[in-house]
Formats: C-alpha cells, sequence, structure tokens
C-alpha cells in the first residue's frame, strides 16, 4: 500500500486550475480530459489530484488514496473496514473508499487497463 495522491473534489476545475498552479505554484504533473489534473508536490512522489466528479456517488470524497496491486485482494483482506458506497470502477482507475475511526475517507485503488500506460 503506497500512498500515492491527494484526492481533491472540486466543483470547476479552472478556479482549482488557478489557485494550485498560479498561487501555489506547483507543476501540473498529468491530465486526464476536462476534469482531472494532477499536481506534483515537491520533494516527493506524491501528487494533489483535483478532480470534478461525475455523479453523485459517495465515494467521491477527499482524502488520500493508497495504490494496491489488487483491490480485490485488499478488500477480501480488510473486510472488517468501513468502506463507503461500491467500488469505482474505471478504465483508468478502479478504487474502493473507507472512512478512518474519526469518518475521515481514505480510497484504495489499482490502476485500470488504459491507466498502466501513464
Amino acid at each position: 500500500m503506497k500512498l500515492t495522491f491527494l484526492y481533491v473534489p472540486v466543483p470547476e476545475l479552472e478556479p482549482a486550475l488557478t489557485f494550485y498552479r498560479d498561487q501555489l505554484g506547483l507543476d501540473e504533473a498529468w491530465r486526464e480530459g476536462e476534469g482531472t489534473v494532477a499536481f506534483a508536490l515537491p520533494s516527493t512522489d506524491v501528487q494533489i489530484m483535483v478532480d470534478v466528479p461525475i455523479g453523485s456517488e459517495p465515494n467521491w470524497q477527499r482524502g488520500p488514496m493508497y495504490l494496491v496491486d489488487d483491490l480485490d485482494t485488499y478488500m477480501k483482506e480488510h473486510a472488517d473496514l468501513p468502506q463507503v458506497g461500491s467500488v469505482v470502477d474505471d478504465p483508468n482507475i478502479r478504487f474502493a473508499t473507507y472512512t478512518d475511526p474519526g469518518g475521515n475517507a481514505f480510497h484504495v485503488f489499482e490502476l485500470g487497463e488504459a491507466g498502466t500506460d501513464a
């Protein structure tokens, strides 16, 4: 399990771009379509992923995203964790959302077939 992203859902991408790029001075690491942009954090491999969520799934909560090799295995081994919503399946990423004892969301993900090329 590796901390990879800090997930930040936003209602509109442009104001977020202005903030993270222009005001904080972060460099864009990658972009997916018109709804997702990641920013590199200096001196770390962790990125801030800014995203305009599609739909109203309860999974779209801000929080850390941890990369695992196999999401199904992780879910079986951690069946006692409180899960939020259902697994999100996308060609680029597949993830499950959980909460810690304080109610804070965190996401566990594996890369999809399209995400392995990035």
